[in-house]
């Protein structure tokens, strides 16, 4: 794989690695740092286009529409009403 560098010269993916190979350890993290940045902005994901989702809601958000809890009073009140009358006489 060829390179083109200008126009009449091409250096190959051999030629950059010994040269790469001959630089000294920090110049060659800095050389992968800035290869690394390159290809971040190439393989970037687009803007997204159209619809978003909606952001996460809470279990709580969700349930926001069906207005106030019943208190504990209630609930107890309510039990106490459906199970007055179980068992009932009239069944065998």
């Amino acid at each position: 794989m060829n390179i083109p560098l200008g126009t009449d010269s091409a250096i190959g993916l051999d030629e950059v690695l010994a040269l790469a190979l001959r630089l000294p350890p920090i110049q060659k993290v800095r050389l992968v740092e800035r290869v690394l940045m390159t290809l971040e902005g190439e393989f970037a994901l687009p803007e997204p286009k159209g619809r978003m989702l909606p952001p996460q809601q809470t279990w709580r958000g969700l349930c926001a529409e069906l207005g106030r809890a019943p208190s504990a009073d209630e609930i107890d009140n309510t039990r106490t009403e459906v199970w007055s009358n179980f068992p009932r006489a009239d069944l065998p």
